[in-house]
């Protein structure tokens, strides 16, 4: 083929900007319900692949990539703005957000049917409900987009803004709260990372929603003079906070804490086997346990799978022992309790009888209860007992722990312990910095979720980890079953981590930090009420200058 040819073909490739106006525009009635359903269904799929990338091409895989969030919201934002029947656009947000949902969690797939027996159909059905009811939630903030939607293009984005904060809003509070998979986890590594300290990861949600709507009503004025001036704003807030994104809040709490993290790779379908994972289990963490040579050695959740009556004779008593005496502590994941008290996600801290501890009693070790239960896992919804019943997972109703709990005071540091997918819910980690002066120095994350395989799921979390890290400028340990076992600063990056589906020992030094960051300080006094306020003020005020 001549390079002509080619030129020519090349010259007759529609550019990316038109490509964008295209899919802004408003389809023709005619094309409307398969060309929308199209674009918003493919949107919402790559909202889901935006907060870790799934696939091993392209990029980096568990990568997180803020620019695709936005595209996708964007994309969505524009055939809301296109729409004047609430109907339609309640049916358009449900689908994108039903895509986006099922797109993040599809790997509950792994654990009830791989795991837990049920049939796969089943399976299917149960997360695509979950996902549609889930999306209830951005359906209805789609629907009072139209009712409430100004006239003026910059009002129009900043309303979308405020009833997309609302719909993430009521995913962490109603029904126990799932914000798994909240857009402002994309942008961890994004322009807008520095203000994770100020307003956290939903007031990240809400700017990044507040530039899509903004460039989806530029797009659809076909004016270059919108585009362009919009663009000259988000780019000037984006250079003016670039030097912040080395501004850290606080300050070193010394020392060095040297650590070893725990990884022990135990097969979900083994673990909890009395014959094959459980003698595994308590053999490969009792040897860790006992050689390791760091300050403290972290064991993840139930990483040691009986409740301490149901160990060998002796087990529990060596363990003790092992850090009875000496310069060591441990964290260890494991189950407590009893059929006359119930029972608890607990984690274990051993340490020097004869230093000061946080229990209140020195004979006894330290305890941390899991607070956040997970609904069908660590407690069974009312209603639901049916469900549970069709799988074959041990599972039970667990006691719940308080919010605020003391943490492990250990080498001139604060350590916070938290189980599982609590990190998700920086709110109930913010609680325990009210006051400076007892506000844990750094988290330590213990975590189990071999239930979702080798998966994306592993990286989502990680992610979680840390812009909870950004947020309240603290380092987060994570030990985990099967991954991600890694080291995080206080900045929010990885500076140790171990494979995944690997067993092995994580050996590194951390740095605990003292201070509040502005998202610490008003999150542990006032809850998530101001971004509440937020949302419900602009669309209070658009209701409002929508009846004038």
């Amino acid at each position: 083929m001549e390079p002509s040819s080619i030129q020519s073909m090349m010259s007759a490739l529609p550019t990316l900007p038109a490509l964008l106006q295209h899919f802004g525009q408003t389809p023709t009635r005619s094309r409307l319900s398969w060309l929308q359903f199209v674009i918003v269904l493919v949107a919402g799929s790559a909202h889901a692949a935006s907060l870790a990338w799934p696939f091993p091409f392209v990029f980096a895989q568990g990568q997180p990539l803020w620019g695709l969030q936005l595209l996708a919201l964007t994309l969505l934002a524009a055939q809301l703005d296109g729409c004047r029947s609430w109907g339609r656009t309640a049916w358009l947000g449900g689908t994108f957000s039903a895509a986006m949902l099922c797109g993040t969690f599809w790997w509950l797939f792994i654990s009830m049917h791989d795991y837990g027996g049920l049939a796969a159909p089943l399976t299917v059905l149960a997360i695509v409900l979950l996902a549609v009811f889930l999306g209830l939630y951005y359906a209805a903030a789609a629907a009072l987009f139209v009712v409430l939607a100004p006239a003026q293009r910059a009002q129009r984005a900043l309303v979308f803004a405020a009833l997309w904060l609302l719909a993430e809003l009521a995913r962490v509070k109603l029904f126990t709260g799932f914000p798994w998979g909240e857009g402002g986890y994309a942008h961890v590594d994004g322009w807008a990372r520095p203000l994770a300290a100020w307003v956290g990861v939903h007031g990240l949600t809400f700017l990044a929603a507040l530039v899509a709507a903004s460039l989806a009503v530029c797009l659809r004025a076909r004016k270059t003079r919108w585009l362009a001036a919009i663009s000259l704003v988000f780019v000037s807030v984006a250079v003016a906070w670039l030097p912040a994104t080395d501004v850290a809040y606080g300050q070193d709490q010394p020392p060095l804490l040297p650590v070893t993290l725990l990884q022990g790779n135990i097969p979900q379908n083994e673990k909890f086997q009395p014959g094959t994972g459980v003698v595994t289990s308590l053999r490969w963490y009792g040897e860790q346990l006992r050689d390791a040579k760091t300050a403290l050695v972290v064991a993840p959740e139930t990483a040691i799978p009986l409740l301490p009556q149901q160990l060998p004779p002796g087990y529990w008593q060596a363990v003790q022992g092992r850090f009875a005496v000496g310069e060591q502590a441990a964290l260890i994941g494991m189950p407590l309790g009893n059929t006359q008290t119930g029972y608890a996600n607990s984690v274990l801290g051993l340490k020097p009888a004869s230093s000061t501890g946080s229990s209140p009693n020195p004979a006894q070790p330290y305890r941390y209860d899991k607070h956040h239960l997970v609904p069908f896992g660590e407690f069974i919804p009312p209603g639901f007992r049916w469900f549970t019943n069709m799988m074959n997972i041990p599972l039970g109703d667990f006691n719940r722990g308080t919010v605020v709990q003391a943490s492990f005071d250990w080498k001139g540091q604060r350590l916070a312990p938290n189980i599982c997918y609590e990190d998700l819910f920086g709110e109930e980690l913010g609680a325990r910095f009210t006051d400076p002066a007892l506000a844990p120095t750094m988290f330590v994350n213990l975590s189990n979720i071999a239930w979702f395989g080798n998966t994306v799921a592993i990286d989502q979390h990680l992610q979680i980890s840390r812009m909870r890290a950004l947020e309240f400028s603290r380092p987060m340990l994570r030990a985990t079953n099967t991954g991600a076992t890694a080291i995080i600063d206080h900045r929010g990056q990885v500076t140790h981590a171990l494979p995944r589906h690997t067993r092995g020992a994580l050996v590194g030094e951390v740095q605990g930090r003292s201070g509040i960051t502005p998202y610490a300080w008003w999150v542990s006094r006032y809850g998530l009420w101001p971004l509440w306020a937020l949302g419900l003020g602009i669309a209070g005020l658009a209701l409002v200058l929508r009846r004038r």
